[in-house]
């Protein structure tokens, strides 16, 4: 992993600096190309290489979505992650195949984590069977071997989905809180409460052999979305047999769920 070429697009200058900064103090990139206008952005992929593109997914011109797809067009393997402060773009840059999807305030540590995730030494080999197999549409359920898994927790379930939902973005701590314990303020009671949701969640993928699920730093977790089967992910990528997998419900057990199902609706009807 080096010698990476790196293109940046924000169109907030103030991001876009700090995007830079953190991307010039990695030893492993060795150039950094930087544009506060999207035109501009493709006029220069027109004419140069880029290894990996940072997007912010909303922007006034062209949002990072139209930008996604042309850049894709012009440079397949060029590796697109996405900067948003808004979650719910998730689903349209999921359909896109894009490398990864990153929650504003964007760390180093955030950058290092999906660099290492890209650049992971890639050993020629069969695909793996995915030991983790996840239901989304109906109630929501996880089959480990094609067993249901124990979790010790309810909670540890419900994190799970919501993970699973928010489809590889990396979520905080008071984010979790606030969503699984939606009508009780933040409290050192209710983060030890979810640690130890997190604790168990780990436990579980670990002793089945799928630890590499999750994706975990100091402050936030995500799911790793090509490490386990999933029909809601199936579902957005179109693929055979899938299309017809969602019949109106979506982790019916969660009322946060309805913002996606929503999403879903207007996917169906398009």
């Amino acid at each position: 992993m080096t010698g990476i070429k790196v293109i940046a697009v924000d169109d907030e200058q103030i991001v876009l600096e700090d995007l830079k900064r953190h991307l010039h103090e990695i030893a492993e990139i060795r150039e950094v190309t930087a544009f506060t206008d999207s035109g501009e952005a493709l006029q220069w992929l027109e004419k140069n290489q880029a290894d990996v593109a940072f997007l912010d997914i909303r922007m006034r011109n062209t949002d990072g979505l139209t930008l996604a797809k042309k850049l894709k067009e012009l440079q397949p393997a060029c590796a697109v992650i996405f900067i948003s402060g808004f979650s719910e773009y998730a689903v349209q840059a999921f359909q896109l195949h894009v490398f990864g999807y990153l929650m504003k305030p964007v760390t180093i540590q955030d950058i290092r984590r999906e660099l290492s995730h890209l650049y992971q030494p890639q050993i020629p080999a069969a695909p793996p069977q995915k030991i983790v197999r996840v239901q989304c549409f109906g109630n929501f359920e996880v089959f480990i071997n094609d067993e249901l898994a124990k979790f010790r927790y309810s909670k540890s379930k419900e994190l799970f989905a919501y993970l699973i939902d928010r489809m590889g973005a990396a979520i905080e701590a008071g984010e979790l809180c606030a969503v699984l314990w939606e009508n009780r303020p933040d409290s050192h009671s209710l983060r030890s409460q979810l640690r130890n949701s997190i604790a168990d969640l780990t436990r579980c993928m670990s002793e089945a052999g799928a630890a590499d699920v999750l994706r975990k730093s100091r402050n936030s977790l995500a799911v790793n979305t090509q490490a386990l089967d999933c029909d809601y992910y199936s579902f957005l990528r179109i693929e055979p047999g899938a299309v017809n997998t969602y019949k109106g419900e979506y982790m019916t057990q969660y009322s946060w769920a309805e913002m996606t199902l929503g999403g879903l609706e207007r996917l169906q009807r398009q």
